[in-house]
């Protein structure tokens, strides 16, 4: 009885073995980490980065009657909004010549820069907004394949509400903490 186990052992691990190597050597390797998981550390991070900006620096200082976030905050010597601090970081990465990248895009822009740049991204816009999930597709930048992500944009902080629901050119101006203001574009080379 012991004999006859320890045989169809040896064939099931014998075929088992065989699948797999069979398997190993039809697949193509794959090297580097999947654009989705890039796409999301990414997302974390700068994230990460915005979210503590807004909370501890600007709503901190604006508190304390320090300084005040503006549009206009190298005139006037103030500190960038939180969307500025995301352009001009995400500016010094194409000074640097990296391959990725991400902005700040919404339906309700108070900076006609931020809108959609397709009608491809417009749509996926849309998506984010109403679902409050991310949307990813592969689209072509200066004819080579981007991974691309949109990322819901939420107001995390008290300025970014107050901010959008009392500018003179906003077009929305009923935002509560937590809601989705727009979207987080991150683009992943895929070469």
């Amino acid at each position: 009885m012991m004999g006859k186990i320890w045989i169809w052992l040896s064939l099931v691990g014998l075929l088992s073995f065989g699948i797999g190597w069979w398997l190993g050597s039809t697949q193509p390797i794959r090297e580097g980490i999947p654009a989705r998981t890039v796409g999301d550390y990414l997302h974390a991070v700068i994230e990460a980065d915005r979210t503590f900006y807004a909370q501890h620096v600007v709503e901190r200082m604006e508190a304390m009657l320090i300084v005040t976030a503006s549009e206009k905050w190298r005139e006037e010597k103030a500190l960038p909004l939180p969307v500025q601090f995301l352009r001009e970081a995400s500016r010094g990465l194409h000074v640097r010549d990296v391959p990725f990248r991400y902005r700040l895009i919404s339906p309700w822009p108070l900076n006609p820069r931020n809108l959609a740049s397709s009608e491809g991204q417009e749509q996926a816009l849309r998506q984010v907004v109403e679902y409050g999930d991310v949307v990813e597709d592969t689209v072509m930048l200066n004819g080579k394949p981007y991974f691309q992500a949109i990322y819901p944009d939420r107001a995390v902080s008290r300025a970014c509400v107050s901010c959008h629901n009392t500018h003179p050119k906003g077009p929305k101006r009923d935002f509560k903490l937590n809601d989705v203001m727009g979207g987080l574009v991150i683009q992943v080379p895929l070469e």
